[in-house]
């Protein structure tokens, strides 16, 4: 079932559920961006196909607001929002270990390896750059609540660069806000 946060002539957000796609991929699976234009199109009684532009995604584990655009104007300027970095995105995640200081900077080369679709911390510069800040925003009963604001958007990053410090996620969820 689609659950729709927000939508008007120019944008639509998705709750995004964990296990959804954002676009279509090899596996054949039915992405959220179809439901998305069957929803518009039944709403609104189009005719013909209809619009819906990508602005950004998250990972099929990952649940979290999705913003598509419906038109192209709106897909151009919240694409250059986006690139031009006025749009903070923050993920939330709960990890089985507490990372070693409360809050911090995390800055890695990540390589990518296509067959496995994963993402790897490499030594040296031979991959991207990958930076995050993290911050602990509550110890639970077996898990710690982080908040994390990454400065770039590499392949599957947060999962890595946590991991990478011990801290091994086990739920997150992402919010977005443009900022002032």
């Amino acid at each position: 079932m689609l659950e729709v946060l927000y939508e008007d002539n120019h944008i639509i957000a998705i709750n995004k559920k964990s296990g959804d796609i954002v676009q279509g991929d090899k596996t054949g699976d039915a992405p959220l961006s179809d439901f998305v234009k069957a929803y518009i199109k039944k709403k609104y009684n189009k005719p013909g196909e209809v619009f819906l532009g990508t602005i950004h995604r998250l990972d099929r584990p990952t649940s979290g607001v999705v913003l598509y655009a419906r038109t192209s104007k709106a897909l151009t300027r919240m694409n250059e929002q986006f690139r031009e970095k006025q749009v903070q995105k923050t993920y939330w995640a709960v990890v089985d270990s507490a990372p070693a200081n409360d809050s911090g900077t995390l800055e890695n080369y990540l390589l990518k390896n296509q067959k496995q679709n994963k993402s790897y911390i490499t030594k040296g510069s031979d991959g991207k750059h990958a930076i995050l800040d993290f911050k602990m925003l509550k110890k639970l009963d077996n898990f710690f609540h982080l908040e994390i604001k990454p400065k770039t958007g590499r392949h599957h990053q947060i999962r890595v660069q946590l991991a990478h410090i011990g801290c091994i996620i086990k739920g997150r969820f992402e919010v977005w806000r443009q900022k002032k």
